[in-house]
């Protein structure tokens, strides 16, 4: 890889440059950890000054022929280009993927979601077409217009995110629609906490009568982590394709496994644009245990635990948006949520929206204090929960944003 996009690759070219290392000429690991990393505020500030792709390209244009850029949910979004054999790569990991949770020849696909420039599940879509499986594409649908088209189509396995697996159920409710006695076998899920989360898990897979498999990938570093079959609530990464590191995001110092740690990930067959020591800012913990599926490939227990920068501290207690996300799909009697985080002078408070479900009993100022009892049992702390009217909070085909911080 680093003869291939080394010296054609104008930003890896300057970094090591000034880092006064060849990589061409690295041979143990240890060597390997002495390259710099690389952030995502780097590509960012990159693409500022070169628009609008950045520099990071080992090619000429006429290589590259996809376009795909992330959510934006934390900001700008960041564009990344892809060449024919970086593609192919990429494809390629997905195909890894369905091996890995027992893909068959016979099974149809459903992909709910709007096929715009988000990344999402093009990878997923054309690696399971590649594969020969009929793939069924559902953007430009409502819900319940997803939800018939994929029972009349007799789907087998459905692709989306665990909010939306959520909502689907909720509106197949609603609307009738037997779910659990549908075809639909498993359901693949990626883009937030929740299919690692047991108590979400649970209530897609109890919805649906399903088998829920985790996914993990970014836009700009590929689809490399899935959940096997006999050990769920974890992720493999495909270390056929990448070299992963679980660094202290503070001294950077690799941890021991079963310490919290940030993701870091290199691509290895991206080269069209590479990511070398790419800082994921992604919180995960090395399952120190051998994986009772037999593979020798990194297992990260629990999944994206979360983000570096979306822990907060609330009256001196440190807090992550799974373990929010698992405390409140855990309450049958809340629909949705969403929670603001406020600095109030010297002190940091939680301030929690919950909207009720449809047949709830308990509802307004008793759902607010049932959720605030949870709050405090679990966390220790107080928040301020207040019920609000259904319907009232947002809901999305993709990702949820349900931390928001208030200066």
């Amino acid at each position: 890889m680093m003869r291939a996009v080394l010296p054609a690759n104008r930003f890896y070219s300057r970094k090591f440059a000034a880092a006064k290392i060849d990589p061409r000429r690295l041979r143990r690991i240890n060597e390997f950890q002495a390259l710099p990393f690389t952030s995502k505020q780097e590509l960012l500030d990159d693409q500022a000054a070169n628009p609008p792709y950045g520099t990071n390209l080992s090619y000429s244009w006429e290589r590259y022929c996809r376009l795909h850029q992330s959510s934006g949910t934390a900001g700008v979004p960041l564009r990344w280009l892809d060449t024919d054999e970086s593609w192919d790569w990429f494809l390629g990991c997905w195909q890894t993927i369905y091996e890995t949770i027992g893909l068959r020849r016979d099974d149809r696909l459903f992909f709910p979601f709007t096929f715009g420039p988000f990344l999402g599940f093009w990878g997923a879509f054309e690696g399971a077409s590649r594969l020969g499986n009929l793939c069924l594409a559902g953007g430009g649908m409502t819900t319940v217009a997803r939800l018939r088209f994929m029972l009349e189509n007799r789907t087998t396995v459905v692709a989306c995110t665990p909010t939306y697996a959520l909502r689907m159920a909720e509106a197949a409710e609603e609307e009738g629609l037997d779910l659990a006695g549908s075809p639909v076998r498993a359901i693949v899920v990626a883009g937030e906490p929740g299919g690692s989360v047991p108590a979400t898990r649970a209530k897609i897979e109890s919805s649906w009568r399903v088998r829920v498999f985790d996914h993990t990938g970014m836009t700009e570093i590929g689809a490399l982590g899935i959940e096997c079959v006999p050990n769920p609530c974890g992720v493999h990464l495909l270390e056929s394709e990448c070299i992963a590191e679980v660094i202290d995001p503070q001294t950077t110092v690799t941890v021991v496994p079963g310490d919290l740690g940030e993701l870091v990930l290199t691509n290895l067959g991206r080269w069209g644009s590479p990511l070398i020591r790419y800082r994921t800012g992604d919180l995960v913990r090395l399952d120190p245990h051998t994986c009772t599926c037999g593979r020798p490939w990194t297992r990260l227990a629990g999944g994206i635990l979360g983000r570096v920068d979306d822990m907060v501290i609330i009256r001196g207690n440190n807090l992550h948006p799974s373990a929010v996300e698992e405390l409140m799909r855990s309450q049958p009697d809340v629909r949705e949520y969403r929670c603001t985080v406020r600095t109030e002078g010297p002190m940091t408070s939680l301030h929690v929206e919950v909207e009720p479900g449809s047949t709830n009993q308990i509802t307004g100022p008793a759902l607010a204090k049932l959720v605030a009892k949870a709050f405090e049992d679990r966390f220790h702390f107080r928040a301020k929960v207040t019920a609000v009217a259904r319907g009232t909070l947002p809901h999305s085909e993709m990702k949820s944003r349900r931390f928001v911080r208030e200066n």
